[in-house]
């Protein structure tokens, strides 16, 4: 289990994990104060100098040209590593086909189709072997985008906001893959993510906040409360030197975006 860091750091670690309408943002000091926000747009956190020394995503960051089978190099590697959870990691497009999928504002259901048939046609040419995107990843492309185009705008962030996914977060804090689900049918599974609390409060983070009243105040879901926490935690991770990176070192996309999960 993660040991806490020295008691003199002032820094505070965030982490950020998708949502209906924004973000959930968790932002942790590494002590015993974790602060859970809800906020519209990340760039809203990143504005002047951030509050906090390193950030943490669950979002895909770096768009390749192409792709090979089972996605980008991130994917690949850690699928394996999740036992039973790996089907909670999208294979990443091209950045053609991120590109193609994303609209102007809110789109019908007509120009959704259109979209997503357009991303699709851009993922079967500029992948090996052609695969087309699934819906689960096309409708987290809004975000994607949104974190790349802050990266794109902002290189010195590049080292301060890091791609990560709380599965891959949480099997580094147990040390091997986690057997439960967090949800089951799309419904909240309440061993699941009592587990993962529990993994939190034995990495250090305090949970008194992780909790349904709290998740319905921001209204948001309990496991996005756990997810960014888990974030946060890895940011902590990256800040001091001792996180895990899938690959190692990161691939680089034709932007210069690093191409790398962390936990």
């Amino acid at each position: 289990m993660q040991t806490q860091p020295p008691h003199s750091s002032p820094q505070r670690y965030a982490g950020f994990d998708g949502c209906p309408g924004g973000w959930v943002r968790a932002l942790w000091d590494g002590r015993g104060t974790l602060e859970l926000a809800r906020i519209a747009w990340l760039e809203d956190s990143f504005s002047g100098d951030p509050p906090f020394a390193c950030a943490a995503i669950d979002i895909p960051i770096g768009l390749p040209g192409r792709v090979g089978a089972g996605g980008r190099a991130p994917e690949r590697l850690v699928r394996p590593l999740l036992g039973m959870r790996q089907s909670s990691v999208f294979s990443v497009p091209s950045r053609a086909a991120v590109t193609a999928g994303i609209g102007e504002g809110a789109a019908t259901g007509q120009e959704e189709r259109a979209l997503y048939a357009a991303a699709c046609a851009a993922a079967l040419a500029t992948s090996d072997p052609p695969r087309a995107v699934s819906k689960q990843c096309f409708h987290i492309f809004p975000k994607i985008a949104e974190a790349d185009r802050l990266l794109r705008a902002r290189p010195e962030l590049r080292s301060r906001l890091v791609e990560c996914h709380p599965e891959v977060s949480f099997r580094a804090m147990q040390g091997h893959a986690l057997a439960e689900p967090k949800k089951v049918k799309s419904a909240p599974h309440a061993p699941g993510i009592a587990l993962r609390i529990g993994l939190l409060a034995d990495a250090g983070l305090p949970i008194e906040a992780l909790t349904a009243s709290t998740a319905r105040m921001l209204r948001v879901g309990l496991d996005d409360l756990v997810d960014a926490s888990a974030c946060a935690w890895t940011a902590w991770r990256v800040a001091h030197g001792a996180a895990l990176s899938f690959p190692d070192p990161p691939d680089h996309d034709p932007f210069g975006l690093p191409i790398s999960i962390r936990a």
